[in-house]
């Protein structure tokens, strides 16, 4: 894969990622360790729910959707990390058994106005079910890397240049 840097994304560009699978177990151990309310821990429980039946954490399912994406590669020679997400919504329960996918979506591009070697980078992810439903959706705010200055003497040094 090409190195992609801020400038080498265009609003409305899109990604796809593969899917993966939640099962009972991922879906129980991620709730034990981080989300342990009753209808992500407990079948019994979770069968007599408003949701009838055992579901996945909110947040075990946009953190799988951000993991596919960053897997494949495309952010990895610009990511800076993350100011924040917005307008997180979980649109449907994820249950043991589903396959869920990645969709991104590139919907602002914007250089900082204050540092010339970043820029913020939104995207929108769509959590995806075998379905074709979303079942959650989130923008987030990478900080991402400009393409290096090749004149700049100090984008050089740091590069192993003379």
């Amino acid at each position: 894969m090409t190195d992609r840097y801020l400038d080498d994304f265009t609003v409305g560009e899109k990604f796809t990622t593969g899917g993966i699978t939640f099962t009972e177990a991922s879906i129980i151990d991620f709730a034990m360790h981080f989300d342990p309310q009753a209808f992500h821990l407990d079948v019994k429980e979770a069968s007599e729910s408003i949701y009838e039946g055992l579901i996945a954490s909110g947040f075990h399912t946009i953190s799988v959707c951000f993991r596919l994406f960053i897997q494949t590669g495309t952010l990895a020679a610009c990511s800076m990390g993350s100011p924040g997400i917005d307008d997180l919504k979980w649109l449907a329960p994820v249950r043991p058994g589903d396959t869920l996918r990645t969709e991104v979506e590139v919907v602002e591009v914007k250089p900082s106005s204050r540092r010339e070697d970043r820029g913020v980078l939104r995207l929108q992810y769509s959590a995806i079910n075998q379905d074709d439903k979303p079942v959650s959706m989130f923008i987030v705010n990478h900080l991402a890397k400009r393409q290096p200055n090749e004149r700049d003497p100090l984008t050089s040094i740091y590069q192993g240049r003379d």
